[in-house]
């Protein structure tokens, strides 16, 4: 199972070289675990930059893998990430559901560098 940060959603949705990193994980619908908050992150950012329409397209994409809300229990589990590994909310909640799930998360955030469960591409 894979989960994949909203920077590797924008470098493949842009398509930039970056985007090679991610296309894998990102195609694999039936093994790839989309948090909520991927979709929050990724249509607020295409929005701003390509428009609604572009935006909305994105969204319909990424929801061909499987949406996880975020729950009380896993927000939980999110907060405890972020104290134990300094890690911003949005970070902390990607890598909770990926834990959650089984699945490795995919980023080129360099706040994930040499976490446990993450594979990381430097910028």
């Amino acid at each position: 199972m894979n989960v994949v940060d909203s920077s590797g959603w924008l470098e493949y949705f842009a398509g930039t070289p970056a985007a090679d990193h991610f296309a894998a994980p990102i195609e694999d619908f039936t093994n790839l675990v989309v948090p909520v908050i991927s979709l929050y992150e990724v249509f607020k950012r295409i929005l701003q930059q390509r428009g609604e329409g572009s935006a909305l397209q994105a969204i319909a994409f990424m929801q061909q893998g499987q949406v996880v809300e975020l729950t009380a229990p896993l927000s939980l589990t999110a907060a405890r990430i972020s104290a134990q590994e300094k890690l911003p909310m949005a970070g902390s909640i990607m890598l909770a559901t990926a834990r959650e799930y089984g699945a490795t998360l995919w980023t080129q955030d360099s706040d994930f560098q040499g976490i446990e469960d993450v594979h990381y591409f430097e910028k």
